[in-house]
């Protein structure tokens, strides 16, 4: 295969790179004891970070305290240690999700300027100032379905003219697909596409003879070959869409700040027919707002990166967010996988802000449509968080971004200490039933305590929509709200059982080395398993529940009920997946409006759009 190209803007004549601080001079140069933007004051955001740290610290101190007095009932045994060190590592996310949620609801209804204590840039985007950078618009893919993906680079497009800015983009389809029929539709309807548009450089189309680094060398090779020409480029997934307001908005904010090196706003998932997707969507949309608002007040300028639908500046990006290789072989050796707060990380070491405007505003994804499919991205994503471990050594990350990579690490590495507290339970229980003294209150009012603390996330988003005005309106009523809340709640529980063991089957398997991942297309619509193929993925989670149930039934009854919560999951981990990838109850949903999201009950034109436009 060779490599094809495709309409590439020419060489600018008249056309220069726009020079930093360009709309905004005041802001061109940082004062001493500002972040780099001149956006907020380095001494309060150190506060505000020692707070964080103090009451997580103390938090965690007080949750391990408490079971130490219930493990320690009778002595200590080894099963007893092993789950106080589990604990230690699966609690502290748990526990700073919880201050999140508590923060960022404080921030959303406590007080009057929360968004602005959070995000002192967002008001740039309001200013109808005039657009004077380029901006290149990418869209990767690799043998994904190339009808679909064009028809949302074109919805993008339609948007952005629409707003009377879109002259100041240019549409880049960066192809890695080597499944020859693949890349000969997508050469094809770029042409289409190409003689369409009619103007000179505005789409251009490329497929690499190989993917070197999966996406980021994808997107490398772009900014090697062509970021001389743009300002800021838009990197877009094969299931992104933007509407062109917000693109215009978040290009102003850059405008405006010429030390935001990357910004982004909250990416929301889109309306699907997949019952998995509605749900998984519904949960995320009212918990990322109040967890997003609260991390980004002490986080600040050394924020995330979610790889796409975000606002990210060329050059720093290009002269200072190179991907290392990984030393050593399979698993954790080669490119990087996970490589989005990896560039974070470098964006912000290069002197540059990396920021969320924690709102929704027309940023929209596609979620995988079954729990199989969802298994598949997560474990690419666990893969390429552990891959971090390698990098916990780069030279001059700041603090706060050398904490970023280990929390990413330890989001993962929490799911087999989960499991393992879990696969001890019994064995506690034989231990501790003939004790006399057991603290029994102690331990019920830990658990419901983690339980609640678990929910903060999901419950302050609940909350959060109930205090809004017309909040429950936009999810089609209060009893529609109310529904799909407790359908959420208790497909949370029964999701976080089975991806928490697949994870610790997944990261057994590294210590092994018998796990390849590999980046390709991915699955969109909703489509049936069938038992054959649920099984074979998710019978482990069933010979655990055997061991478990079968072991409690025997030895505690009482103790079984108490834990459904967190091990119902593992016994209906075949028929949950059935269930959820059935066509017919997604139908059932959509058509009952449960699990909706705003979009569904008033789609923005985009989305319209999409749908009307949406080949077969």
């Amino acid at each position: 295969m060779t490599e094809t190209t495709m309409n590439p803007r020419p060489a600018p004549t008249t056309f220069q790179p726009v020079k930093q601080g360009l709309g905004a001079p005041q802001a061109a140069f940082a004062l001493p004891g500002l972040t780099p933007a001149g956006l907020q004051s380095e001494a309060v955001l150190a506060r505000r970070r020692w707070l964080v740290l103090a009451v997580n610290l103390a938090t965690l101190a007080a949750l391990l305290y408490g079971l130490s007095r219930v493990l320690g009932a009778g002595g200590w045994t080894v099963a007893d240690g092993a789950i106080f060190i589990a604990f230690l590592f699966g609690a502290p996310w748990t526990v700073l999700g919880f201050w999140n949620a508590v923060l960022g609801f404080w921030l959303l209804h406590g007080v009057d300027d929360g968004m602005e204590r959070v995000a002192p840039f967002a008001a740039a985007g309001d200013v109808p100032t005039p657009i004077a950078i380029r901006t290149a618009v990418l869209m990767t893919l690799r043998n994904e379905d190339p009808e679909r993906a064009f028809h949302r680079l074109r919805v993008v497009k339609d948007s952005l003219d629409a707003t009377g800015e879109g002259g100041w983009f240019d549409f880049f389809v960066l192809s890695d697909s080597d499944n020859p029929a693949v890349a000969a539709t997508e050469e094809a309807l770029a042409a289409q596409w190409q003689r369409d548009v009619g103007e000179e450089g505005r789409i251009t189309y490329r497929r690499r003879s190989d993917n070197a680094g999966f996406k980021a060398g994808n997107v490398r090779d772009f900014c090697e070959r062509w970021g001389d020409q743009y300002e800021i480029m838009l990197p877009l997934d094969a299931d992104s869409v933007m509407a062109g307001e917000a693109i215009v908005k978040l290009t102003r904010m850059m405008q405006a700040y010429p030390k935001l090196g990357i910004l982004q706003s909250l990416v929301v998932g889109m309306p699907s027919q997949s019952a998995f997707a509605r749900v998984f969507q519904f949960g995320m949309r009212q918990g990322m707002r109040p967890y997003t608002m609260g991390s980004a007040w002490w986080i600040g300028d050394c924020g995330p990166f979610w790889g796409h639908n975000a606002m990210v500046r060329i050059a720093p990006f290009r002269d200072g967010c190179h991907l290392p290789m990984l030393p050593g072989g399979a698993p954790l050796g080669g490119a990087v996988m996970s490589h989005d707060q990896v560039e974070a990380t470098l964006m912000r070491r290069a002197g540059y802000e990396v920021r969320v405007l924690p709102v929704e505003m027309g940023s929209w994804e596609e979620n995988p449509p079954t729990m199989l499919d969802f298994a598949k991205r997560d474990l690419r994503w666990c893969l390429g968080n552990l891959q971090y471990l390698k990098l916990l050594d780069l030279p001059g990350l700041r603090p706060m971004s050398r904490f970023q990579l280990v929390w990413a690490i330890l989001m993962f590495l929490g799911l087999p200490a989960w499991t393992l507290m879990i696969g001890l339970l019994p064995l506690k229980v034989i231990e501790d039933r003939g004790l006399t003294d057991y603290p029994a209150s102690l331990a019920a009012g830990l658990y419901i305590l983690f339980l609640a603390m678990y929910l903060s996330p999901k419950l302050a988003g609940f909350a959060d929509i109930l205090l809004r005005k017309d909040g429950m309106r936009q999810y089609g009523g209060g009893l529609r709200f109310v529904v799909s809340a407790v359908i959420e709640v208790g497909f949370a529980f029964l999701q976080g059982a089975v991806s928490s063991f697949r994870t610790t089957l997944f990261m057994g398997g590294l210590l092994f080395g018998r796990v390849k991942i590999g980046w390709g297309g991915q699955a969109r619509d909703a489509h049936a398993l069938s038992l054959a193929t649920a099984f074979s993925g998710l019978w482990p989670h069933l010979v655990f529940a055997i061991y478990l149930f079968g072991a409690l039934i025997w030895l505690s009854p009482s103790v079984l009920l108490w834990s459904l919560p967190l091990t119902a999951g593992y016994l209906l981990a075949i028929p949950f997946a059935m269930a959820t990838a059935l066509p017919s109850l997604g139908t059932w949903f959509s058509r009952r409006g449960l699990c909706g999201i705003p979009e569904d009950f008033d789609p923005p034109a985009e989305l319209v759009s999409l749908r009307q436009g949406q080949p077969a």
